[in-house]
């Protein structure tokens, strides 16, 4: 059971060991593009372009979907990423339960965002946790867990999210068997050490330049690629994907920039005062247009420097 495309490996790992895929679940296709035309689920792609019996139900909680889950006689189901909660009846049907890949070093970041809440909280090391899945969030005993150092303070969401999966693909091809077995006994999480996150929201990614340049830069990449970081300028939303942390801002009273204060500086053409730095911008899209570097955009809107964006 998964859907976006970093969690294909997964199902690929499976494969390559030899085993019986009965079916593959994955979110109904959506709408996509200006002719709003149903898009595929990548996983969906893949499990077509290998023959396998896809299933993509609104719910599982629906009575008929479960019994066409019920009718493969599934020995075990593997999670990453389906985007769907299992009700206890789906994971109390095979008889080796649910397994689970969660890209947090469990019992730290259980819940839906536990990726960009490790880059905001420059937790390292981060990694990912083969679990057991249970009624709980993420409170399943675990299976396997492995470290990964080094990522949080310069990676994205997106690009940690990948190499995550990436290790809970190797996590699941090496634990599969020996669980098939009974060979692996899971330990049960400590949850004295237990912490959560919340589901992102589309304000989350709203810039407040009283913040410092070092938190903003970690929002950024968080929540690259969803809510993202964006300002309004001229009435519309302006996305900035991709700044440094600097110090030094030429503009309008240099030495007393106000937060929000645009300027350029030595080494960079767009910067914005915080509360403590410069964040300075090196890719941006003004809505309706295309994702351009800075120059190129100073090139079309030269009055942007100077000016004061709201936080």
């Amino acid at each position: 059971m998964g859907s976006p495309s970093y969690v294909v490996g997964v199902l690929e790992a499976i494969l390559t060991l030899g085993h019986n895929v009965v079916g593959v679940y994955t979110q109904p296709d959506k709408p996509s593009g200006r002719g709003r035309s149903a898009l595929p689920t990548p996983v969906k792609s893949y499990a077509l372009s290998r023959d396998l019996q896809v299933f993509q139900p609104p719910s599982l909680r629906a009575v008929e979907a479960q019994q066409d889950l019920a009718l493969l006689e599934p020995d075990l189901v593997v999670v990453a990423a389906y985007g769907k909660l299992l009700p206890t009846s789906v994971l109390e049907l095979p008889p080796h339960g649910c397994l689970n890949i969660h890209p947090s070093l469990l019992p730290k970041f259980r819940g839906p965002s536990p990726v960009a809440s490790a880059i905001l909280e420059e937790e390292e090391p981060t990694g990912a946790t083969v679990m057991l899945l249970d009624e709980g969030m993420d409170t399943g005993p675990i299976l396997a867990a492995r470290e990964l150092w080094g990522w949080t303070s310069s990676a994205t969401a997106q690009q940690l999210t990948e190499k995550l999966f990436e290790l809970g693909a190797e996590m699941m091809a090496a634990v599969l068997a020996d669980w098939l077995d009974g060979a692996i006994a899971p330990q049960a999480q400590d949850n004295a050490g237990a912490t959560s996150t919340r589901k992102l929201e589309k304000t989350d990614g709203a810039a407040d330049w009283t913040l410092s340049a070092r938190e903003l830069e970690k929002r950024c990449r968080a929540f690259t690629p969803w809510p993202g970081l964006y300002t309004t300028w001229g009435g519309k939303t302006l996305k900035v994907l991709s700044a440094q942390v600097v110090d030094d801002i030429k503009g309008p009273e240099q030495s007393e920039n106000r937060h929000g204060t645009v300027g350029s500086g030595p080494g960079f053409d767009i910067g914005v005062a915080t509360g403590r730095g410069v964040l300075a911008i090196s890719s941006l899209q003004m809505e309706g247009k295309r994702a351009v570097s800075p120059r190129e955009f100073l090139q079309g809107y030269p009055e942007f420097v100077g000016s004061v964006l709201p936080s």
